[in-house]
């Protein structure tokens, strides 16, 4: 089969198409032929060596849909969603020290055929096709976990998503707005801002705008909660923003850290700074319903054929994508 690996070798990274033997299947297991894989950022920082633990020519990909071709009977013919965790533990509140995510250090999806425990499949929402199944797992673990867990998003709350166009902010935009929140977004692109308009915004705000934080208050006044995926300074405008005992909650730190934390404000107004990865393994299931419940149909920027893979995973250095990327087999 071929699979699409990294390579590393005396510290020096590369991304290579290559054939592998088709995995066995062992009792408890299933094995996948796959039909479309998502990429995520994560693939492309490891492809150039800026993730902890790559090993030599590991497939690459947490995200996947395919058909199970051998294995449970109850499995066998069906067309399946993979869950990317990989030993999350006991407590549902935090991550185990041995947790990882499929496609480092073990294989994952970006190969034709995959292995993998009859626990780590879910059926695909019926009203997705193949590459908008694939889209979901990581990113919208990571959304669901944020928005619903951490910050406790409810019907009427008034919610700012920042960052409008990746993966995880895309769907934290239209689980707010399925849930019933009226949901503000903010970007530099005005294009994206337009794209969220489209999946139900309610109002957008251009970061770079100098005067932006307070365009956003006077527009909306104060946040029930601020999802956030950069970090970095911008965390003492969303402390300006969100309202006395409202939730900021944050996903990832693309602009490094926050130099002069207002903790004052932060004490004072009695708000909760809160961090989130992922998401446990009841959360996918419930985040799987949701999408199910709600018909949500996540936004696919581009699909690449599989031989594509490596041109597709390069184009990931820049941030011009709304939504995700997509191999097809």
């Amino acid at each position: 089969m071929k699979a699409l690996v990294v390579n590393a070798i005396d510290g020096m990274f590369s991304l290579e198409m290559i054939n592998k033997a088709i995995p066995e299947i062992r009792d408890g297991y299933c094995l996948v032929k796959m039909k479309a894989a998502a990429l995520n950022r994560r693939d492309y920082w490891i492809s150039v060596g800026k993730y902890p633990g790559i090993q030599h020519q590991t497939t690459l990909g947490s995200d996947g849909c395919g058909e199970v071709v051998e294995g449970s009977a109850d499995w066998k013919g069906k067309t399946v969603l993979l869950n990317p965790n990989q030993n999350w533990g006991d407590n549902p509140a935090v991550q185990s020290s041995a947790y990882t995510i499929l496609g480092t250090p073990l294989d994952g999806t970006m190969a034709e055929y995959l292995v993998v425990p009859e626990d780590r499949l879910i059926l695909k929402p019926e009203h997705l096709s193949d590459e908008e199944g694939a889209a979901i797992p990581l990113a919208g673990l990571t959304a669901f976990r944020a928005v619903f867990t951490k910050a406790k998003v409810k019907k009427g709350d008034k919610v700012l998503v920042t960052g409008i166009g990746g993966g995880v902010s895309h769907f934290a935009l239209m689980f707010a707005v399925s849930a019933g929140a009226e949901v503000y977004v903010n970007s530099s692109s005005q294009e994206k801002l337009d794209k969220a308009q489209s999946l139900g915004a309610a109002g957008l705000f251009n970061y770079g705008d100098a005067d932006w934080v307070k365009q956003a208050a006077q527009v909306v006044g104060k946040f029930d909660a601020v999802i956030d995926s950069a970090g970095g300074n911008a965390i003492n405008d969303y402390l300006r923003l969100v309202k006395p005992g409202g939730k900021i909650v944050v996903y990832g730190s693309t602009t490094g850290k926050t130099d002069g934390l207002d903790l004052f404000r932060l004490f004072w107004s009695q708000i909760t700074l809160e961090g989130s990865t992922m998401g446990n393994d009841s959360e996918f299931k419930q985040m799987i319903e949701f999408v199910s419940n709600h018909e949500i149909i996540p936004s696919v920027d581009k699909v690449y054929g599989f031989t594509e893979g490596i041109d597709a995973i390069k184009s990931m250095v820049n941030t011009e994508q709304f939504g995700k990327t997509v191999l097809k087999f």
